[in-house]
Formats: C-alpha cells, structure tokens, sequence
C-alpha cells in the first residue's frame, strides 16, 4: 500500500492516511494521516476531500474548524458524486452552516445522497417532505424516506414512523 501511495497513487494515498488516522496495521499518526489525505485529496480523490471537509467542520486533526472551508471540500467531493459529501453539504446549506441557507439546494443535495443509500440523507430529506420545507408538505414521499433510512438502522426516522403512524398521517 505504501509503495503505491508513493507513486501517487490517489486511493492508496487516502487509505494509508486513514490507516494512520486510526493505527490500523500502522502506529497512530496523525500527521502522517493529515499528509497522505491531504496527497489524496490535491489529486482530487472525493473520499479524500470529503475527509478534509470533516476535519474543518469540526475542528480535528490539527485543523482549526473553518465552516466555509468545509463547505468547499464537500462541494468539491460532491461534485463527483460522493453520497457522504453530498450529505455534509445538503447539511450546511439545510443549516446554513459555511453557506447561505437554501432549502433547494438542500433538498437537491440529500436526494443525491439518499438515492446512493446514504441514512442520513434519506431522513433529512423525509422530514423535509413531512415538514414542507422547501417542497410541499407530503406524507407520502417523507414515509417512503424515512422508511428507507429506519430500515438501515436510522433511529431518528424509526422514531418519526412512529409519531407519523401515532398520529394517523400514514397508516
């Protein structure tokens, strides 16, 4: 693994990062992570820049937390289809967290990820349905995506079933 990230391997170099982030077959390094990630990443790998994202976003790995910074990272990393990413991203723009808050790009940025599988996205995006936030109020389609994410384990959406079915807005 190391000789390929040497040679500029971009998915090698974001693995052994993270095998150093975390000291998997490798003694804990942080910036030995910080280094292969960031190689990763300058190479335009997704994961990579998704990762970097993280670190400004919550301020970890020696990075101090830059919420506009992460919001580019994600964006970038998204822009290639990256279901975490664009979770992170639909995330700041629904919070208006590094961003301008917009519901649309919100809801456009959860649907890509929720259509890969991604929980959270389809949670996010069933209780944009449920609330009418930025798209009309359907009970319908929220029941569908919380039911998608509460069949992957997603507590929040488990517990909105629920409350919708207690309620009688889906039976």
């Amino acid at each position: 693994m190391k000789k390929s990230a040497e040679s500029g391997d971009a998915e090698a170099q974001y693995d052994l990062g993270v095998m150093y982030g975390k000291g998997l077959g490798v003694p804990q390094d942080e910036a030995e992570a910080v280094k292969w990630i960031r190689l990763s990443a300058q190479q335009g790998f997704a994961k990579a820049e998704n990762e970097i994202g993280v670190w400004h976003e919550y301020g970890i790995m020696g990075i101090p937390s830059n919420l506009v910074e992460a919001s580019k990272y994600y964006r970038k990393a998204a822009d290639q289809g990256d279901a975490d990413a664009q979770f992170n991203l639909g995330l700041m723009l629904d919070m208006g967290q590094g961003v301008p808050q917009d519901d649309a790009q919100a809801f456009k940025w959860y649907r890509l990820a929720a259509e890969q599988g991604n929980a959270d996205a389809q949670c996010n995006l069933g209780l944009m349905h449920y609330n009418g936030q930025g798209v009309p109020q359907d009970y319908d389609e929220a029941w569908m995506w919380f039911r998608k994410a509460a069949e992957q384990g997603n507590a929040g959406a488990q517990y909105t079933l629920g409350v919708m079915h207690d309620n009688g807005e889906r039976l």
